[in-house]
């Protein structure tokens, strides 16, 4: 029976060395939650610029929650407490004739349409991805793979 001949895989064995200390250092897990911080400072800075100010209270209400990895997902949270924060992102109803003396007026419309700062900021981050979280991913991956 004729032999296959001899592989060396030396440079293979050192490669996959690298890669598996890059991996279990930690460092790849860090670069992806430095990438998402980084897309989480975009969403925060977006969407207090697209939120209506009145008085300014839910514009400063924005916050990051920091970013999370379970069930091998990464995730970030962006939340506005304030109570009335749903209501303007998503619309409101209310009563046509009704005197607000805050406002000094008449409610006239049925429903208010909502502003969809947080929606349109989701959309934007989507279509500008790759340009916020690419130099830190590529970072990684220029560290595994040398």
């Amino acid at each position: 029976m004729a032999g296959w001949g001899h592989i060396e895989d030396a440079e293979f064995q050192a490669f996959a060395k690298r890669v598996h200390g890059t991996v279990d250092s930690g460092e790849v897990k860090r670069g992806i939650e430095s990438a998402l911080q980084k897309a989480a400072e975009y969403i925060l800075r977006e969407v207090k610029q697209r939120t209506p100010v009145d008085t300014g209270g839910l514009r400063r209400a924005w916050s990051i929650e920091g970013s999370h990895y379970s069930s091998g997902a990464f995730s970030v949270v962006v939340i506005n407490p304030k109570e009335y924060a749903s209501f303007v992102e998503e619309g409101h109803r209310q009563t046509p004739g009704l005197y607000v003396p805050a406002i000094g007026k008449r409610l006239k419309a049925s429903w208010v349409e909502g502003k969809h700062m947080l929606k349109s900021t989701e959309a934007d981050l989507q279509s500008n991805l790759d340009k916020i979280i690419s130099p830190e991913i590529d970072k990684v991956l220029q560290k595994a793979f040398g």
